[in-house]
């Protein structure tokens, strides 16, 4: 706990503690443009006290969305709408905000998940998908195209020019995701990439492709703000990637000028079994660590401290089955893997944040108002049973 609520370098970028805010799909853009939802959303993040607040998914193509409702960065509108909204975020807060850039390759072209969250139908106005190979991600989704070698030179400069409109709106990260069973992921992965070229085969071969956009950001991206990535450290199946795969492909980002990275799991194919419980992704991220001087995030934390967890930072929420996203666990809590129930039994540089103290404050004024009432009704008994012959 006490390494929580201190700095921490990424980059050119301070965080003023180690809690990051994950980015969590809010399904409520309009064509890849934020909406009054959007102000909400990053506002309430902006008030959180949270060091870092990332910007959920968002595709770097229209084709490159999940569903109709994902946020994009591919146009003039999508540039304009989330610059207001990061705009007014600046206005309240001064603690970093960073974007997530990403491609959905296969489980592109899905419903809502309020809609079910599979591929779109024919009346739904579905798109054309495209991935390593032509292989779908589960029975009732889109068998998507193979991509090509022009597509592939394409994708790199969407990649590249999502983060130049990053930049203009005035980012201070841009997170790559490479994981979540999406299209860096599937390059990476022997479960998704069945190819026989250059791309496909051994694991540098599979890692190619994400380490042409890897490239492609860096150098886009200037050195005084912070770069990331997004990665799994495990498909969950028998026949996918594993952690020595994470652990290479981190390596390889921190040869490249990645500042961090965020290691995730799981969503590769509908019949992967995660066992989730608390923490159950910090082993992961501690084999990272111990292989890559680089900087480790990850979703949960352990519960027993350990020395050597200085440098990683804490990150809540992230995307579930077949993309979905979700913020099930406590940022707060995540410190020990146990979420904090009462609020004034937070640690005190918790309760330091205005916004806690003020819930802190409330709370125990409730609790003193119920006791107030228990103690009139116990006196009034007193002296009714004082008053009985």
């Amino acid at each position: 706990m006490s390494k929580l609520f201190t700095p921490i370098q990424l980059g050119g970028v301070t965080l003023p503690n180690r809690i990051v805010v994950a980015p969590m799909c809010q399904y409520s853009a309009n064509d890849g443009c934020m909406s009054d939802w959007h102000m909400i959303h990053i506002g309430s993040l902006a008030v959180s006290g949270a060091g870092l607040a990332m910007v959920e998914a968002t595709g770097v193509t229209r084709e490159g969305r999940i569903s109709h409702g994902c946020t994009g960065m591919y146009s003039d509108d999508n540039e304009a709408a989330m610059a207001r909204v990061v705009a007014a975020y600046r206005r309240i807060s001064r603690a970093p905000i960073g974007i997530q850039l990403a491609h959905a390759g296969r489980k592109a072209s899905a419903q809502l998940p309020w809609g079910g969250g599979v591929a779109l139908r024919t009346t739904e106005s579905p798109w054309e998908t495209v991935a390593p190979s032509a292989r779908a991600f589960g029975d009732g989704w889109h068998t998507p195209r193979e991509a090509t070698s022009e597509d592939m030179r394409t994708l790199v400069d969407a990649f590249a020019a999502a983060a130049q409109r990053a930049l203009r709106v005035g980012f201070d990260v841009v997170e790559m995701h490479a994981a979540h069973g999406y299209l860096l992921h599937q390059f990476l992965s022997p479960v998704s990439n069945q190819r026989t070229d250059a791309y496909g085969g051994n694991l540098e071969k599979r890692m190619r492709f994400p380490l042409e956009v890897a490239r492609a950001l860096r150098e886009t991206w200037p050195k005084d703000r912070a770069l990331g990535a997004r990665i799994s450290a495990s498909d969950w199946l028998d026949e996918g990637a594993g952690p020595e795969d994470a652990v290479a492909f981190a390596r390889a980002l921190k040869s490249i000028g990645f500042d961090y990275v965020c290691v995730s799991s799981g969503a590769m194919a509908p019949q992967a079994r995660m066992k989730i419980e608390p923490g159950y992704q910090v082993g992961f991220a501690a084999t990272v660590k111990k292989a890559v001087p680089i900087a480790v995030r990850a979703v949960g934390a352990d519960r027993r401290p350990r020395a050597g967890r200085g440098d990683r930072c804490i990150r809540q929420g992230g995307h579930g089955r077949a993309g979905a996203c979700d913020s099930r666990q406590s940022t707060l809590g995540l410190a020990r893997g146990r979420t904090f129930r009462r609020q004034d039994r937070l640690p005190a540089a918790v309760r330091a944040q205005p916004f806690l103290a003020l819930a802190g404050r409330e709370a125990r004024a409730a609790r003193a108002k119920r006791r107030g009432g228990r103690l009139k009704r116990q006196r009034r008994l007193i002296r009714a049973r004082a008053r009985s012959p």
